[in-house]
């Protein structure tokens, strides 16, 4: 082994050399070089100073500034839209474009069959009077001993409705028009006004309340009756037509039965009238 020169500081390959002071105070002076961290490092892009570092501009959804764009585009979307709605209807409005129509609106289909003629029956009948009527009908079915909530039926319906008071001219029989000798008098024999069927306005009648039992909503699920307001239609009628006997309506068609033949009468010539009324 040689041994290296007293007077020379380099190392040599078998003893490599140490720092001495001076170099270990040359390295503290010198400037550092730039280091090569990966991102969110100290010092590096995620770091102090950096963006999504502390005191550094945000980046991203995640962050407050993220969540606040996301509100003001949503604002804007909403805008727009309400302002396109507008712009449409405005248009609409002045005729340009032609009527928006709902893509679910309520179709109707009527499928119903053509009527068919049954028979035709000749009236020889004078409708002298006609009364116009209201009812209220309350009905209510139920069961003894079980609960209205569980079974009863209570309907609440208003009924209108009107009756014909008629004189039926084919129900005259012979000798029931006598004439003077001098042509100047008559007398004329007309059966008694008859009260004809109840007919039900079915546009201004109308249910005003119901109440079901849960029982007979659930049957109702199962197997729906078409014909469950037929009884309160029936009812309705029956007390209309009770209503126009009691009404004085027969009466009233007496007198404008008269009235209309003495009015016709004279005009043919006749001075004295006589129209009387038999009874059925």
């Amino acid at each position: 082994m040689m041994t290296p020169d007293a007077g020379s500081n380099e190392p040599t390959r078998e003893f490599p050399g140490y720092p001495t002071g001076d170099d270990l105070k040359a390295r503290s002076t010198a400037t550092p070089e730039p280091t090569t961290d990966a991102p969110g490092g100290p010092g590096g892009p995620a770091g102090p100073g950096g963006p999504g570092g502390p005191g550094g501009p945000t980046t991203g959804g995640d962050g407050p500034g993220g969540g606040g764009g996301a509100a003001r585009g949503l604002l804007l979307l909403l805008g727009a839209a309400a302002l396109a709605v507008v712009v449409l209807l405005g248009i609409q409005a002045t005729g340009l474009l032609p009527e928006f129509r709902n893509p679910f609106a309520k179709e109707q289909t009527d499928r119903s069959q053509p009527p068919l003629l049954k028979s035709i029956q000749d009236l020889s009948r004078y409708v002298a009077a006609e009364g116009n009527f209201q009812v209220v009908v309350d009905t209510q079915n139920d069961r003894r001993n079980v609960p209205d909530f569980l079974l009863n039926e209570r309907t609440l319906f208003v009924g209108a409705g009107s009756v014909e008071a008629y004189v039926d001219f084919t129900k005259i029989g012979e000798g029931a028009v006598v004439q003077s000798a001098d042509g100047k008098s008559v007398e004329i024999k007309l059966p008694a006004p008859q009260l004809g069927e109840t007919n039900l306005d079915m546009e201004k009648s109308y249910v005003f309340a119901e109440q079901r039992g849960l029982l007979n909503r659930l049957g109702d699920l199962v197997g729906n009756d078409p014909n469950r307001q037929q009884q309160v239609y029936q009812l309705a009628e029956d007390r209309i037509t009770a209503a126009a006997r009691d009404s004085g309506l027969s009466a009233r068609a007496e007198e404008n039965t008269r009235k209309m033949l003495e009015g016709l009468l004279r005009s043919l010539g006749y001075q004295q009238i006589t129209v009387t009324f038999t009874a059925p």
